[in-house]
């Protein structure tokens, strides 16, 4: 496939950011975004009123440390080029960390095999204030084992309507398939690492919700899979908040190994 057509190019950018501040990722009238940010600093870099696509759309306050977005371009400049003129314009809160030059073809969602996330508890019964943006507070104790059987029920491809809001009757397909779900203590922190093709709005927060429940004995694991078994829309949660959220990569398969990694080079 052609990496220009008609004078333009298609770039991807792998981005960092602390979603703290932001309404999510995706570009929303009057309110700050990361979309809003990047297209913002690309037109001052290129002159263009460019549209970005990303390869997942993040909840208000979540973050990510792989999040990768795609742009047509007739500009000329090299992948680091644009690498140092975007950070020169955005916040110091968000970050390009690599670009690349992709095929004209090249669509950061629709050509994502999957995306990896992790979700971080603070599990301690004092607070944390130099991490109080990126991870949930859960004084109660934490049966990680527990938590780890329970994530069995979540991988392969099934329904995971459970894990949808009771009202949300507009979500037409529910099915997804995930690769991969567990939980690990990292000192005082409980991780819920999962990977999937793809996910439901606030899918990731509701499984973890409900696996606090598992992990302090409110839920036995057998009650959490028949949950997730059953299909009925709002049966598992509740939304546990967005700042433990952290989209970590995404996955674009072996040809294009390059998001792998934070390089310059082209796919």
């Amino acid at each position: 496939m052609p990496l220009e057509e008609a004078g333009r190019a298609k770039l991807a950018l792998i981005v960092e950011y602390d979603g703290s501040r932001y309404a999510g990722s995706q570009v929303q009238s009057g309110k700050p975004t990361v979309q809003g940010e990047l297209e913002s600093a690309l037109r001052k870099v290129t002159g263009e009123p460019i549209r970005i696509k990303a390869a997942s759309r993040t909840d208000s306050g979540a973050h990510a440390r792989g999040q990768v977005v795609s742009f047509e371009t007739g500009s000329k400049l090299a992948p680091e080029t644009f690498v140092k003129a975007l950070n020169y314009y955005l916040p110091e809160d968000i970050s390009v960390r690599a670009a690349a030059r992709v095929d004209m073809s090249f669509d950061a969602r629709r050509s994502a095999i999957s995306r990896e996330y992790e979700y971080t508890i603070l599990n301690s019964v004092t607070r944390s204030p130099l991490r109080r943006r990126y991870a949930y507070q859960v004084a109660r104790p934490l049966d990680v084992a527990e938590m780890g059987r329970a994530c069995e029920a979540l991988v392969g491809e099934q329904d995971f309507a459970a894990f949808t809001g009771a009202s949300e009757k507009s979500l037409r397909g529910t099915v997804r398939v995930v690769r991969r779900a567990g939980v690990r203590r990292e000192g005082e922190s409980v991780v819920f690492g999962i990977v999937a093709n793809a996910f439901l709005p606030q899918q990731i927060r509701r499984m973890v919700g409900a696996l606090i429940r598992v992990g302090s004995r409110e839920m036995t694991v057998e009650d959490f899979m028949a949950a997730v078994r059953s299909g009925e829309r709002g049966a598992l949660g509740p939304t546990a908040p967005a700042l433990g959220l952290c989209l970590v990569r995404v996955d674009y398969g072996p040809e294009m190994s390059w998001f792998r990694g934070n390089t310059n080079e082209d796919i």
